[in-house]
């Protein structure tokens, strides 16, 4: 009786460590951090909302265009990996994807820091027009599968 339990023990951790060990190793997603928004606003929601309000709008609607739209030639969603579009999972292309995460995070992360200090100078009309063209920019993304095709 002892002998059966030690050998489902050892096999269910030999199972548990073989899952985790694979878990590890997955493809990263081309798309990541933030990549959709809350709510889309008209013209007048945005007219009556404060100044700081809109701030925070404009700079939420640049890191999801900082987001996608360099990547929508591979996907405009998260979870697409290299390896779901057949892209080779070699070292080079992992390392370029790497790369590519990371120069997309340290222009976001210095672009916010200048909008931050920059931004609050701005017209409030400015900054409602750029919401609503951001926002203009992003509700066509859900029709970009209808220019794929031929």
């Amino acid at each position: 009786m002892k002998t059966k339990t030690t050998f489902f023990c050892i096999l269910f951790l030999l199972l548990a460590s073989i899952s985790f060990a694979q878990g590890m190793d997955g493809s990263q997603s081309i798309i990541s951090g933030k990549v959709n928004i809350k709510k889309y606003h008209s013209r007048d929601e945005l007219k009556q909302m404060k100044k700081g309000d809109l701030l925070v709008l404009y700079i939420e609607r640049i890191e999801v265009i900082v987001n996608i739209l360099p990547n929508i030639a591979f996907a405009t969603k998260p979870g697409v990996t290299m390896q779901s579009l057949g892209i080779p999972d070699t070292k080079d292309n992992k390392k370029a994807l790497e790369e590519n995460i990371e120069a997309s995070t340290s222009y976001f992360d210095s672009t916010i820091e200048f909008q931050k200090k920059i931004l609050p100078y701005s017209d409030t009309i400015d900054l409602v027009a750029a919401i609503l063209f951001y926002e203009s920019t992003l509700k066509s993304l859900h029709t970009y599968d209808d220019f794929k095709r031929e």
